[in-house]
């Protein structure tokens, strides 16, 4: 398998000079929970300073609080009122769903037996993960965390990317091999971890930087912010496989000042400063 090669960097889209608003993206991220309210906060933070516009949504809430808390620190989100997330999944380039969505109360449980295994909070993820997914199969989706540990296989729309950990990867394709489940499943697959394994239906790659500061929470949302960004206006490969080699360069930037003493803030900080001299 070839390691991706950081050249390809140069085919990302570029902002003109002369760019109108809503020229280069927008994107909406839906997510948060009663118990993960911080999740989608670190891809918004990510994507906010790549596109135009980022739509936040959430069916929990309590999460319409937490964004209002946040906008006085963070202004680059418009909050989204659940009841009106289809009208701006219409007008977005691209959507990132799952950051934060509740989870099965056992991951022992096989894939099968789950469904009178979670309760009424994963029930609901699944409920808005599968109905989102399938009435908008033509869009460009990004399906991160909670979304990926709650739905079937068969929901995920063509050209999507999606972005498993290990645990992840395995509650949603057991042990089909990732080459055989991006082609079955007409996706691209971001497989998390030391050195990660990107495939697409076509082709596959590893992202062989990064370093051990990234297993701290939060940096897999960094991830699927700036991936959901990236993919607004570029194709699914290049926007799967930059997304991955930026954010570890960034944390290999980052190990430079810091060690491995560095979190998920620091990640999304960093990531626009390393994307401007990719």
């Amino acid at each position: 398998m070839e390691t991706f090669d950081p050249r390809d960097l140069k085919k990302l889209f570029r902002p003109k000079e002369k760019s109108g608003g809503e020229d280069n993206g927008q994107v909406t991220i839906i997510g948060g929970s009663k118990l993960f309210h911080g999740a989608p906060i670190f891809a918004l933070k990510t994507a906010s300073r790549i596109v135009d516009m980022v739509f936040f949504a959430s069916p929990e809430p309590s999460i319409g609080e937490v964004a209002a808390h946040i906008k006085s620190a963070l202004m680059s989100f418009i909050w989204v009122p659940w009841e009106e997330v289809d009208a701006y999944i219409a007008k977005s380039d691209a959507i990132l769903i799952g950051p934060g969505f509740m989870r099965f109360r056992s991951e022992k449980v096989p894939q099968k037996q789950r469904f009178d295994g979670y309760d009424a909070s994963a029930k609901q993820s699944r409920e808005v993960t599968g109905r989102l997914l399938k009435k908008f199969p033509g869009k460009k989706w990004v399906i991160d965390a909670g979304s990926l540990q709650v739905m079937d296989p068969s929901w995920i729309p063509p050209n999507s990317i999606i972005t498993p950990n290990k645990k992840e990867y395995e509650i949603l394709f057991d042990s089909l091999p990732i080459n055989q489940a991006s082609k079955k499943f007409n996706c691209t697959i971001v497989l998390k971890g030391p050195e990660t394994l990107v495939c697409s239906p076509e082709k596959c790659v590893k992202v062989v930087n990064g370093n051990p500061g990234m297993t701290k929470g939060g940096t897999g949302d960094v991830l699927s912010g700036l991936t959901v960004a990236l993919y607004a206006k570029n194709e699914t490969f290049v926007a799967a496989t930059a997304a991955s080699y930026i954010e570890k360069f960034t944390a290999d930037e980052l190990f430079k000042e810091k060690g491995t003493f560095f979190n998920a803030d620091d990640l999304a900080d960093k990531v626009p400063q390393v994307l401007s001299k990719s």
